[in-house]
């Protein structure tokens, strides 16, 4: 059936191609006793009937890449037909002025001149379009991060603009020149799954083998990240009132970004307050000149200088 099917999608445009080679060929014979030349019209649907069975190939072949990997944007598909026949077009055009090649594409170079400089914003969305489409940093279905624009999922891709569906489930449709401008982060290439990791701050009394170990048996018990890869804790820095640790976990889809995080925070901190861990503290040294002696008025004000109470509350005296 499927071969069907696609013999039919062939068969009018390899039909059309056939007729009009036959016109050229027995163009002699046709016009001995019609009296009329047709090479002139069947030169033209010749190179009509070319582009349309290309375009045709060219859809099948797509729709059999759609099946075994990634599809083609349909911007990409649109791009290759209109570049089919607009080379017929110039060919045609090039037969009826009875001009060479060359002549025929510096005509419509002038008229594509004139017409972009009266449209050249939507020429240059067009043309921002165009490249993302060949050079594909995304495709639909797609998550992607557009820098300082927005994130989310790609639903529709065009010649002009680019529709994603936010996490907040806005639909957001920007123009393709200003996408082509920024950076593209895509978490859905070249796989759906990614690594993705949290940061947090433990007091420095903790050790670091305690505290990974202690970190590693919360995550465990996580049930929406991915259990191979396995996650892992790396220390990233040991200060004088804190240790900072990378907790490092990996994610089927970007969709579940965030009820993940929400998950392994919360198994987290209850993990610690279990374990009764004390949070990081910061620590400040008051220095007092020369070694002499505050006044215990001037000590008052200093501390309540430095640590302003804040309105409605007391003060804890030392």
């Amino acid at each position: 059936m499927r071969l069907v099917s696609h013999l039919r999608r062939l068969f009018w445009p390899s039909l059309l191609l056939f007729f009009a080679a036959g016109m050229v060929i027995f163009d002699q014979a046709v016009e001995r006793r019609v009296g009329v030349s047709l090479r002139l019209m069947g030169g033209i649907v010749c190179w009509l009937a070319a582009a349309w069975i290309g375009s045709r190939l060219f859809g099948l072949f797509a729709d059999r890449r759609r099946r075994h990997k990634r599809p083609y944007p349909r911007l990409f598909r649109d791009l290759v037909t209109v570049l089919l026949f607009f080379a017929a077009l110039v060919a045609s055009a090039a037969l009826l002025l009875d001009r060479g090649l060359l002549g025929a594409l510096a005509g419509s170079s002038l008229i594509l001149a004139v017409l972009g400089f009266a449209i050249r914003n939507v020429v240059a969305d067009t043309l921002s379009g165009i490249a993302l489409g060949i050079e594909a940093p995304y495709r639909i279905g797609d998550w992607v991060d557009i820098e300082q624009v927005t994130k989310g999922k790609v639903i529709e891709i065009g010649w002009r603009t680019t529709r994603v569906l936010t996490l907040d489930s806005t639909y957001m449709i920007m123009p393709n020149s200003q996408i082509a401008r920024r950076r593209i982060i895509n978490y859905s290439a070249p796989k759906p799954q990614y690594r993705a990791q949290l940061s947090l701050k433990l007091a420095q009394e903790v050790p670091v083998e305690t505290a990974k170990a202690l970190i590693l048996k919360a995550v465990g018990e996580a049930r929406l990240i991915q259990a191979d890869p396995a996650p892992d804790v790396r220390v990233q820095e040991l200060g004088s009132d804190s240790n900072s640790y990378a907790v490092r976990f990996w994610l089927s889809r970007f969709e579940r970004d965030a009820d993940c995080r929400d998950e392994l925070l919360s198994l987290i901190d209850r993990a610690l307050r279990q374990a009764k861990v004390p949070m990081p503290r910061m620590q400040i040294e008051l220095a007092r000149p020369g070694g002499k002696t505050m006044p215990p008025y001037d000590h008052e004000a200093e501390l309540a200088r430095i640590f302003p109470t804040p309105p409605g509350t007391a003060r804890i005296e030392a």
